[in-house]
């Protein structure tokens, strides 16, 4: 096989043209790992200096990862020092997640076993680190990280969506949640839900596209719910595989009418007699 010249000298080109630095998918996985096994997997007691140390060179790969995605020391300094300076607010907020896990979920029975084996808390870890790094008009990065988490857990959560305190994914497979997604507190999501747009166009990109779900909400897996102005009410209980695109009252259930039929319309046998 053989490419042309001139084929190649238009890619060094349009890499010489380029206005990014070299991205380095690498460090930003070393990053996200070696930061959650500090905050949670550590098994050692280390000198106060050691850790220190650990978060001086997690700073240095977080500064170089938003460098290259900017090309501006100055900001990235900026910004790096900014993220570890709420990183203490953000792993708050990740021990009451996994506290939520604990306290409503009959498989577990440790936050160790949730912190080493759960997706659904994994996923919800990069979300709210991608997160800050998008509130802090980062936008590149949150994005790679977030797609990072999505390949490894199924579980899509743009970094852009907002999202409250004792969240809780369970199994977690197949959720999506949209751009400007608002989520309350207490909210609990099983596999496959999706939390998405009406319409997919260009033209919206600052419009608010993604539904509102407020406190206190349980949505089942299937579930699909679209439109920038469709709010579930709280203390809502959504089934599996409604599709939904308008408002839920608070404290509403909605489900699909199951139906069984039977195929030589007989009647069914005594011993078979059940209710779902």
């Amino acid at each position: 096989m053989k490419v042309s010249d001139q084929f190649i000298k238009k890619i060094l080109e349009k890499k010489q043209t380029s206005s990014r630095g070299f991205f380095d998918k690498g460090n930003m996985e070393n990053f996200v790992n070696n930061l959650y096994n500090v905050l949670f997997l550590s098994q050692e007691i280390h000198a106060e200096n050691q850790i220190y140390i650990e978060f001086e060179e997690l700073h240095e790969i977080l500064f170089e990862l938003i460098k290259n995605t900017s090309e501006d020391e100055v900001f990235a300094e900026k910004q790096a020092d900014h993220f570890f300076h709420v990183l203490p607010e953000l792993y708050n907020s990740l021990i009451l997640d996994a506290e939520s896990i604990l306290e409503f979920d009959p498989a577990t029975e440790s936050l160790e076993e949730i912190l080493l084996s759960y997706p659904g808390f994994f996923a919800t870890y990069v979300y709210r680190i991608s997160h800050q790094l998008w509130i802090q008009k980062i936008r590149i990065l949150p994005r790679v990280i977030s797609e990072y988490a999505h390949s490894r857990t199924g579980i899509d959560i743009h970094p852009g969506a907002v999202i409250g305190k004792h969240f809780f994914i369970d199994h977690g497979t197949g959720i999506v949640i949209g751009e400007t997604t608002v989520i309350g507190n207490h909210v609990k999501l099983y596999q496959g839900v999706t939390l998405g747009a009406l319409h997919v166009s260009k033209d919206k990109a600052n419009e608010k596209r993604h539904p509102n779900i407020e406190d206190h909400v349980i949505i089942y897996s299937g579930a699909t719910i679209l439109g920038g102005n469709t709010t579930i009410g709280r203390d809502s209980i959504i089934g599996g595989n409604v599709w939904i695109t308008q408002n839920v009252p608070s404290s509403s259930l909605v489900y699909n009418k199951s139906e069984i039929k039977i195929k030589d319309n007989g009647t069914l046998p005594e011993s078979l007699t059940f209710v779902i």
